[in-house]
């Protein structure tokens, strides 16, 4: 299987952590943990051409896991 970048134990790496922590101990984190590894995944296999999709879908989903990104990392920081 092939390496998926932006992956959040890469892209937060000080955080791995207290990831798992919330993971385990706060339902809402857990959710948007889900959800960011879901699009993220969907953004990798159509960037490689395994499922392609059109140019409003991609946009779509690259701003979808920059909004599951940023409210991950207010909840690390926060």
């Amino acid at each position: 299987m092939s390496h998926t970048p932006n992956e959040l134990v890469e892209e937060f790496p000080e955080h791995v952590e207290k990831m798992h922590e919330l993971k385990q101990s706060d339902a809402h984190f857990a959710k948007l943990f889900e959800a960011y590894h879901d699009v993220n995944r969907a953004i990798h296999r159509a960037e490689t051409d395994l499922e392609p999709t059109d140019d409003f879908n991609m946009e779509s989903m690259r701003k979808e896991r920059l909004k599951l990104k940023d409210e991950i990392y207010g909840m690390l920081v926060g």
